[in-house]
């Protein structure tokens, strides 16, 4: 997380120069890289089924499903067709502020989960920040012997748009995916007569991710207790010997369970027992006051 941190106080830096002043500016980037070094102390593999274990016991999983889907959507809309960066910020912070209140996720939980997805924002927020000019025409300009390397204002506001936007959709699927189990969302997704070979997918590749994390751990842990990492270059051939080993047993897996699956009858539908949820009137006054507030929170901005 410690690249993860200058990224975001680079960005951050790219972002703002000659918006505020250097000295607020350089607290503001002490805090964005603060806030990614803080987020991911602790952040390791026990974290890898998080999303998984929160949606089980979220507040908010009594929610009907299709009614999250149909939300997120809409917000996932909004914030993708915004054309004041505004919006995108307020809609991840609303969503935010539902996530960790109504569903009752922690901020620390939340916050590990956000740096995620940050990070590449983080990343393509550089890309589009600075360009090249064979003349110096930026507010920040590097000369590399050819031209220059600089940040405008129409890169910095075009940054700052496109950002704001994945912010605001990517929030929103995050609160979809922290208050829904998959099934729930295959399910809906097998009403709305999707076909049975893509829902299949997203849960055979879902369910063995997570078996593949546990091979490769306990194969990690098996070569440092044989001193499999004593240096780098003894590190660089253990690496390459686990993901190779890895890459064969997952073959080996996925031949067994399809072998399994025909065994128990298997007709090429994997069906799930669904439960049923209850569209209370409590469940659709929620969901449309946060459209809603999201609406109004849009004109205002505009």
């Amino acid at each position: 997380m410690i690249i993860t941190g200058f990224l975001a106080a680079s960005v951050v830096w790219c972002l703002f120069y000659n918006h505020i002043s250097n000295g607020a500016l350089l607290l503001l980037c002490v805090c964005a890289a603060g806030l990614f070094l803080w987020s991911g102390h602790g952040h390791g593999k026990e974290n890898r089924v998080e999303i998984d274990q929160l949606a089980g016991r979220s507040r908010l999983s009594q929610v009907p499903p299709l009614l999250k889907i149909l939300l997120a959507i809409s917000l996932m809309a909004s914030s993708i067709c915004a054309g004041n960066p505004v919006i995108g910020i307020q809609i991840a912070v609303v969503l935010a502020l539902a996530a960790i209140f109504a569903g009752g996720v922690k901020i620390s939980t939340y916050l590990q989960l956000i740096a995620v997805p940050l990070s590449f924002l983080m990343l393509s927020g550089l890309a589009l920040l600075w360009e090249y000019s064979p003349s110096d025409k930026g507010d920040l300009s590097i000369f590399i012997g050819i031209g220059y390397l600089c940040v405008t204002k129409a890169a910095q506001a075009r940054a700052m748009l496109v950002m704001a936007r994945a912010l605001g959709a990517v929030s929103a699927l995050y609160l979809l995916s922290l208050s829904t189990p998959l099934s729930e969302i295959i399910g809906v997704l097998r009403r709305l007569r999707c076909p049975d070979v893509v829902t299949e997918l997203m849960y055979l590749i879902y369910r063995y991710i997570f078996l593949l994390f546990h091979m490769h751990d306990a194969m990690k842990n098996s070569a440092m207790s044989r001193l499999g990492y004593l240096d780098y270059p003894t590190g660089i051939r253990t690496t390459g010997r686990i993901y190779s080993n890895l890459l064969a047993y997952s073959y080996r897996q996925a031949s067994r369970n399809f072998d399994a699956m025909e065994s128990r009858c298997f007709d090429g539908s994997i069906r799930f027992l669904e439960t049923r949820r209850e569209w209370k009137p409590i469940y659709v006054a929620g969901a449309l006051f946060l459209a809603v507030l999201e609406l109004a929170l849009c004109v205002m901005a505009r």
